[in-house]
């Protein structure tokens, strides 16, 4: 007998199971339980024997990994489904009926339905378990709260007048800059109290020589300038003072934790991939090839390079009906860190890789925004990675002949041969343009909320009449 169990998982309510066996005949259904020992081991020994037990989860948060990693130490094969997919299935059983009964149900029955859409869960794949991908998960949420901390600080400085760009920078803040506005808050009556010599020594302190008094005078002058544009009053300097430097605290924190957790994942990834055939890459550094890493998991789990594009979700949708066959955007299925990553390392490869180089000038040349050209040479980048993972060599740079390059003659002939010019942007915007209005006719030149530009008809056949 093989079992099919399928389990609604809760987060913080009890588990639901049901079991049928490999016909779909149901053993039981709605049967709940947590994730404790004595209820795992309950639900375990009430099972009948079987040859082969399969485990059917739906990935709600973390409480699945506690469960799968359970029974697979029992011996069952663990599947994970998409929500939509099971949600599809349930729809079509009762399409306004959802409760965690009918959802056991349905998971106990998709191997039946569905074999081929099963993928048993490997070793060393579950997901928040693994600590390379909670460390460059963390780290993706800490980039995206300091960009938005640098965000407002811009828009605090601001307030200061446009001078300020010029003294502190703008949209990434250094060290110094940080320190400037956490002891100061950029008020410019505190940073005449501090006077000029004090000035110099903090940012020569801070930025270890980097700036000096010219920068300081600078800095000074910025203070100067505000004091002139607010003469009149109307800024509490001491409030907005109090808001930019816990702005600037805020961000050097954030600061002090990414660089914990680049040194952290730096060496999860030594342990992940020990000869760093992902680095070899050309333009990918430890943080962008371990978040490859974590996102695709242990590559060598895909039966072909197919698979893995398409786990990218940087794929093109296919709409095919008939005779009629076209590609759409990509389905961005899986992990948008991962895409991200593949985007980012693909842009900077192109650089260094004359194959993806002519590549991309074709692709821009015969139309293609800048971005769609980008997803293209990210699958191509993934696969050749996978490629490189799997035969266990690193990346070669080659010309488009087959020649091995240096990195640096990679970059010279990117340059100098692929190089993509303003004209072929400028001709591509000029045709996405032309199709876009042909597709949606031209626009009206008067919007339909814009007042009009005399009294309306009715309006004034009114007052005549009066």
């Amino acid at each position: 007998m093989r079992l099919r169990l399928g389990i609604d998982v809760a987060c913080k309510a009890a588990h639901q199971v049901s079991c049928t066996d490999e016909t779909g005949n149901f053993l039981f259904a709605g049967r709940r339980f947590r994730s404790t020992i004595d209820d795992l081991d309950k639900l375990w020994a009430s099972l009948p024997d079987a040859e082969e037990v399969l485990v059917v989860l739906e990935p709600t948060r973390n409480a699945w990994v506690l469960l799968a990693a359970w029974l697979r130490s029992r011996g069952a094969r663990v599947v994970l489904v998409p929500p939509e997919q099971s949600a599809d299935l349930r729809d079509y059983y009762h399409k306004h009926t959802k409760n965690d009964r009918l959802d056991s149900r349905v998971l106990a029955r998709l191997p039946l339905l569905h074999p081929e859409g099963l993928r048993t869960l490997g070793d060393g794949e579950l997901g928040p378990a693994d600590p390379l991908r909670r460390a460059t998960r963390r780290r993706r949420s800490l980039v995206k709260r300091r960009t938005a901390t640098y965000a407002r600080i811009d828009a605090l400085l601001e307030l200061l007048g446009p001078q300020w760009a010029d003294a502190l920078g703008s949209g990434e803040y250094a060290k110094t800059a940080l320190t400037v506005l956490e002891h100061t808050g950029g008020d410019p009556h505190a940073i005449k109290r501090l006077g000029r010599k004090r000035l110099s020594a903090l940012l020569i302190r801070t930025s270890r020589g980097a700036w000096r008094e010219t920068h300081a005078e600078v800095v000074w002058h910025a203070a100067e300038l505000t004091l002139k544009l607010w003469e009149a009053g109307g800024l509490d300097f001491t409030e907005l003072a109090q808001d930019l430097a816990g702005e600037a605290r805020l961000a050097l924190q954030l600061n002090t934790e990414i660089d914990a957790l680049d040194d952290r994942i730096s060496v999860l990834y030594d342990d992940a991939d020990p000869t760093a055939i992902l680095t070899t890459v050309p333009g990918l550094g430890v943080t962008s090839a371990a978040v490859i890493l974590a996102g695709l998991g242990d590559p060598d789990r895909f039966s072909t390079l197919a698979g893995i594009r398409a786990f990218t979700g940087l794929i093109p949708k296919l709409d095919e009906s008939g005779t009629s066959s076209r590609h759409g955007p990509p389905t961005k299925a899986g992990d948008p860190a991962l895409r991200e990553a593949l985007f980012n390392a693909a842009d900077r490869a192109r650089k260094i890789d004359p194959t993806l180089a002519a590549r991309y000038q074709r692709l821009i040349q015969a139309g293609k925004h800048h971005n769609s050209a980008l997803c293209t040479l990210a699958a191509v980048l993934v696969t050749r990675l996978a490629a490189c993972w799997r035969t266990r060599t690193p990346y070669q740079l080659q010309d488009v002949d087959g020649q091995p390059l240096a990195e640096a003659e990679g970059r010279a002939i990117c340059v100098t041969r692929y190089q993509v010019t303003d004209a072929d942007r400028a001709k591509n915007r000029s045709q996405r343009t032309a199709h876009h209005q042909k597709q949606t006719g031209r626009r009206k030149k008067e919007s339909q909320s814009a007042p009009a530009a005399g009294p309306s008809t009715n309006h004034t056949n009114h007052h005549e009449a009066a």
